[in-house]
């Protein structure tokens, strides 16, 4: 049958965590652009509070100072009287500024009733008066016919409100000069009515604009400048003064298929929204852009600081109750719009919100969504990662990365805004695509943490259950030495009340069981039998193949084999038929008849013994031998014959002494066991002690790189 590949099981779950929270973004990004594109005014709050603190921290430089107010403040109130003035005050007024030469002057007023205190209005009204008074009175020119001769005198243009219903007052069309359009005829502000000046004035006066502004929120941000009153093209109060200031004879309107583009006057091109409005950049206030109609009349006016300029009369007395909110946060007359528009056309500076605008945020909005979700679906790697550092006590990045990400999406789109605002007057709404941005990248962290937090915890069980089997192991492990070391001979207890020879061995695994052996037994009454070995290899594989080793070794001696030689070839025989590990073992077998001192010896591969000499003389043990069991199945190892006398002794070792390392990566080496083996007693236990104590100062702390093995064998008496 065949098997299909399969993955392993963390990584569906990663991808599954991965989809998840892609998805979650996917789906936020998707709410968030469909709720920006038809239903933007969602953010208006956020998006308008942003604007304000644009022009906080870059409020607009007056540079031209071509706009004078004229106020009709508390001094002028107290001294004239309570408003509505008599019309021939105001008459007097406009003259007044009218000899002073200014380029435009605009009436931030409505005069739509006749004057009740002209003389005529007065004879009406009094009729306890005598029939000579009241025709004298009768007879007089009315205050209005007053003001309509001073207004034929000056550039003057007069101001009239749009209204969405009819009253008593209000009319249903405007004289103004007509406006040219190129193009269709745009979306604007419409008002089917219009509150308007008396006749006659509106006949006088050089113009007439529109006042209408509608805050938002209690803050005028913005003013119209255009209008459609009655399906005609109406301009605002502030275009009217521009036209007349520059002695334009008409204003052109450049309209396409997202509304009005800019309007013309002259050659200055004005930019403005869509709809006819234009955003209105506050400078700060200043008491120097205001003059008292008080000391107008009273001639402590110069002439020269309302020369060539536009003059703007309204109404700033506290009761009057004209103030409006602006975005700089304080309190201002409703005259100072217009102010401001002008100063800002003559300055050459605009703010605007072109129609591509929220189209380029619609862009950005996607672009760094799909980034965000590009970076936090993958983030639950990086998370992981973070985890295995700290539980390796190393520092992690991911909670860093995450505060850094959002920082920076903070600081470039904030940053790019106030920089659009600053250099080019653009408004680009920040704060809406960070909101948005922000929900999607806190739901991706948050989805991300949860899967990570679920990883975690899942890693944390897996390691417990690791600890777990690592202790059953360990358990396991420790038997299986305790079983291992159980079955090696113990000298003091082998052999009570020998005193033909002494022989002792000590074996030390570098790990928990090792793949060193030793053996001895006697044959029979007049022969020993000895075995070292080291099987090449470490831990579990090698300590069962060691018990394997020593089991065959013995299972031929005791079968009566005729010589060492025939012993290990047959062990060898048997050992190689089933070694799938393929492991080969070091060994020196030997059978010594104990009465005659007679010796039979085997070398597989293995470091060739010491002879110590009853005289102390000491040689290496060098001959006859072959290779290491299991590396060649039917080879036949050759015996060397040695006759020991009494008291020769005979010293075997595996290579986890001569190749001890200490710190220094330096081996303990052939000539330290020579020192040893000269100047200590030549008994077995003393020499085995004497060396393997001598071995563990060379070595230290150093972790031991293989298993120690000792055999010492010393003949008595012969």
């Amino acid at each position: 049958m065949r098997r299909w590949p399969t993955l392993p099981l963390n990584k569906p779950r990663a991808f599954a965590a991965k989809l998840t929270s892609r998805s979650i973004g996917y789906a936020l990004l998707a709410a968030f652009a469909l709720l920006l594109t038809f239903a933007p005014t969602a953010f208006n709050f956020v998006r308008l509070a942003l604007f304000d603190q644009y022009q906080n921290f870059s409020p607009r430089e007056s540079r031209s100072q071509s706009v004078v107010i004229v106020a009709i403040d508390e001094e002028a109130l107290a001294a004239l009287g309570q408003w509505p003035w008599p019309r021939n005050y105001l008459a007097m007024l406009i003259d007044t500024i009218a000899a002073a030469q200014p380029a435009a002057i605009g009436l931030d007023l409505i005069l739509p009733e006749a004057d009740r205190t002209s003389p005529g209005a007065v004879a009406e009204s009094r009729p306890d008066l005598s029939l000579e008074v009241r025709n004298i009175l009768a007879s007089t020119r009315s205050n209005d016919h007053q003001l309509a001769n001073s207004l034929a005198q000056t550039p003057i243009v007069l101001g009239a409100a749009g209204f969405k219903f009819k009253t008593s007052t209000t009319r249903d069309g405007l004289r103004t000069t007509p406006v040219e359009l190129q193009g269709d005829m745009p979306q604007l502000n419409a008002y089917p009515y219009v509150l308007v000046s008396l006749p006659e004035f509106q006949a006088a006066a050089k113009g007439q604009g529109l006042l209408s502004g509608d805050p938002e929120k209690g803050i005028v941000r913005r003013a119209a400048m255009l209008a459609n009153l009655n399906n005609t093209l109406t301009p605002g109060l502030t275009l009217e003064m521009l036209r007349i200031a520059h002695n334009i004879p008409h204003i052109r309107v450049y309209a396409n298929q997202h509304g009005v583009n800019s309007v013309q006057i002259g050659a200055q091109q004005i930019p403005l929204q869509g709809n006819g409005e234009a955003w209105v950049h506050y400078s700060r206030f200043s008491e120097q852009r205001f003059i008292s109609a008080l000391s107008l009349l009273k001639g402590e006016i110069s002439a020269e600081q309302i020369k060539g300029k536009m003059v703007l009369i309204g109404l700033t007395g506290l009761g009057l109750q004209d103030f409006i909110s602006t975005p700089l946060g304080d309190l201002r007359h409703g005259v100072e719009i217009h102010a401001q528009l002008l100063e800002s056309i003559e300055d050459g500076h605009f703010l605007t919100r072109p129609w591509w605008m929220p189209w380029l945020e619609l862009g950005v909005l996607t672009a760094v969504g799909l980034l965000l979700i590009y970076l936090i679906s993958n983030m639950h790697q990086i998370n992981l990662a973070t985890e295995r550092r700290r539980q390796e006590r190393q520092p992690g990045i991911a909670p860093k990365s995450a505060a850094l990400i959002a920082l920076l999406l903070f600081v470039s789109l904030f940053g790019s805004g106030l920089v659009l605002f600053v250099k080019s007057g653009l408004l680009f709404d920040a704060a809406s695509l960070f909101i948005a941005l922000f929900c999607i990248f806190a739901s991706l962290l948050a989805s991300v943490f949860i899967e990570t937090g679920r990883q975690r915890n899942n890693a944390e069980k897996a390691l417990q259950n690791q600890r777990l089997e690592a202790a059953q192991l360990a358990g396991e492990l420790d038997a299986a030495r305790r079983i291992q070391l159980g079955t090696l001979p113990v000298a003091a207890l082998a052999f009570p009340g020998e005193t033909r020879f002494e022989i002792a061995a000590v074996l030390e695994s570098a790990r928990q069981v090792g793949g060193d052996l030793y053996d001895f037994f006697m044959i029979d009454e007049q022969r020993l039998f000895f075995v070292i070995g080291d099987v090449a290899g470490k831990g579990l594989p090698a300590s069962l193949f060691m018990v394997v080793t020593k089991a065959l070794t013995k299972n031929g001696a005791l079968r009566g084999g005729k010589n060492i030689g025939e012993i290990i070839t047959l062990a060898n025989l048997e050992m190689a038929r089933e070694n799938p590990q393929m492991l080969f073992v070091t060994a020196i077998a030997g059978i010594l008849n104990v009465e005659s001192g007679a010796l039979e010896l085997v070398n597989a591969g293995h470091d060739a013994p010491w002879l110590i000499a009853s005289d102390h003389t000491i040689s290496r043990i060098n001959g006859a031998g072959g290779p290491p069991l299991c590396m060649l199945e039917d080879f036949d190892y050759p015996t060397q014959h040695l006759q020991l006398n009494t008291g020769d002794s005979l010293l075997l070792l595996t290579d986890g002494v001569t190749e001890a390392m200490n710190a220094d990566a330096e081996q303990y080496g052939m000539g330290r066991v020579n020192e040893i083996l000269q100047t200590s007693d030549p008994h077995p236990a003393a020499l085995i002690t004497a060396l393997r104590d001598d071995v563990r100062r060379f070595v230290g702390m150093t972790e031991a790189s293989d298993d120690l093995t000792l055999l010492a064998l010393r003949l008595k008496n012969i």
